[in-house]
């Protein structure tokens, strides 16, 4: 053959090798996202990015100047295990179950795999994620079904989501001995209740145990970087959650006579003693300073001490998560990873009395929510209502997975966009106490199924923030006008 030609027919089979390559490169599906999922028990939307100048939550507000920041964002529930079924199924409760703790334990674990996914992860996992839970992500301290004081088992709450489910108990030897632990290895079981709510001991992160957590999650990114395969890492974090235990260096960061005390001292006008409750799980550590009350107060003195503890809480945590965020940027993955940062419920720092969650006041079930895509340039504040059950099919639009169709949530995903809808609905409902509750953007309209009056509770947050004022009797005709919304909500629970 001619040398020219021949070299002709090599440079023109090169090029259509490479535009056939590249094309075929450009039909190719985009790279799906990374997922790293952050759950913090009973955080109450308390940071500095969500307007309070006295916590120091600088890893947090980081992330939030980067995400999209939710500032009304609502679980169903104001419990953990029944806040996490909903947020995992993306599904309102309809039985009296999916009020519970046990939610998680009686609905999913120890049931066969179905054709509908069990949770958001288990969908994800179907789709080619590898999935990896460290800590409490659904009710359980380490994620497996056992009682506080049995020894740990080998059944999984959530048996079909996970490829790994990791935990390190330290000294504390099991999940719920480490959920609540005392830094000289203790916990409240083991010291039969016999424990103060707060502790201040001079160990590092590690002599508590959402240290472990930390440092587990930096080595797995580390092992997830290898993989040739897009994953979803959930992390839970104990506190602050009872008891308000801390290392010292994060009490430091607090000057005890500076901090705030509640701007709801007193139970709400016009309302019954049955929508509140006596703090049980706060009294229940049985050598607290005081015991709490709704006939009284605690002291000013007390009130302050307590929201000391829950913010170095607060602050420990904060630690934490920007260890785990660190080590996802030295990693170079945060670059297709989505980040979410939601906390299961908030928590009545003596709002009404009341130290504990079990209520649906906006302090128990407004929480946390902040999400970063990996298309984000800037961070943006939204306060459009948004409820936890969305967040299912938000992060399945934005991984470009089928979602179920049972789903009750909506995906808020054009909300991650700078820009205000016009087509937003702003409703959330939330579920206790034989009670409903539908919050919209301006009110609260709650209505319980039970004997104790008022039944009908209904709050101006233009005009009353902090919810102190039952207005129900004074405004028939807004109650009747919210009503046809809040029986959308209505899912037959207490019928």
């Amino acid at each position: 053959m001619n040398s020219r030609l021949f070299i002709g027919s090599v440079v023109v089979t090169t090029l259509v090798v490479s535009v056939l390559f590249i094309g075929a490169r450009q039909h190719q599906p985009a790279q799906r996202p990374n997922v790293l999922f952050i759950c913090i028990d009973d955080l109450r939307p308390d940071l500095a990015c969500y307007g309070n100048p006295i916590i120091h939550s600088p890893n947090l507000d980081r992330l939030a100047k980067q995400s999209a920041l939710f500032m009304h964002q609502y679980v169903t529930q104001p419990t953990c295990g029944a806040s996490r079924y909903s947020l995992l199924t993306g599904r309102l409760p309809r039985n009296t179950v999916e009020l519970t703790n046990e939610a998680i334990e009686k609905e999913i674990a120890g049931k066969p795999r179905a054709e509908v996914p069990e949770t958001f992860i288990d969908n994800l996992r179907r789709n080619g994620y590898y999935t990896v839970g460290i800590g409490k992500i659904s009710h359980s301290a380490d994620g497996y079904v056992y009682k506080y004081e049995e020894p740990k088992s080998n059944v999984l709450e959530l048996p079909h989501s996970w490829d790994e489910m990791l935990f390190d108990p330290g000294k504390w030897k099991t999940g719920w001995n480490a959920f609540f632990a005392y830094a000289d290895g203790s916990n409240r079981q083991s010291r039969k209740a016999q424990v103060k709510p707060y502790e201040s001991a001079e160990v590092d992160d590690e002599g508590y145990p959402d240290g472990l957590s930390a440092k587990i999650a930096v080595a797995k990114l580390k092992e997830l970087s290898a993989r040739k395969q897009p994953f979803f890492l959930s992390v839970g974090f104990f506190k602050p959650h009872l008891p308000f235990n801390a290392p010292r260096k994060y009490w430091d960061l607090y000057d005890e006579t500076k901090i705030p005390l509640t701007p709801s001292p007193a139970v709400p006008e016009k309302v019954s003693a049955a929508s509140l409750h006596e703090s049980a799980e706060f009294n229940g550590y049985k050598q607290g300073d005081e015991q709490a009350s709704l006939e009284k107060p605690v002291s000013d003195a007390y009130a302050r001490k307590l929201r000391h503890a829950y913010y170095a809480g607060v602050s420990y945590t904060d630690a934490q998560v920007g260890k785990v965020l660190d080590a996802l940027a030295q990693s170079g993955m945060d670059k297709n990873t989505i980040v979410i940062v939601w906390s299961d419920h908030g928590w009545h720092l003596g709002d009404y009395r009341v130290w504990g969650k079990h209520t649906i006041f906006d302090q128990a079930v407004r929480s946390v929510l902040m999400v970063k895509t990996p298309a984000m340039k800037n961070g943006l504040v939204r306060k459009e209502v948004v409820s936890s059950v969305d967040i299912y099919p938000t992060l399945m639009e934005l991984c470009n997975v089928k979602a179920p169709t049972a789903l009750d949530g909506k995906s808020f995903g054009s909300l991650l966009k700078k820009g205000k809808l016009t087509h937003w609905d702003n409703v959330a409902y939330s579920y206790f106490k034989q009670g409903i509750t539908l919050r919209t953007d301006r009110y609260r309209l709650t209505k319980y199924f039970r004997t104790q009056e008022p039944t009908v509770e209904l709050y101006d947050h233009q005009n009353d923030p902090n919810e102190n004022h039952n207005v129900a009797g004074e405004h028939p005709d807004l109650v009747k006008h919210l009503s046809p919304i809040w029986d959308k909500g209505n899912t037959g629970l207490f019928n």
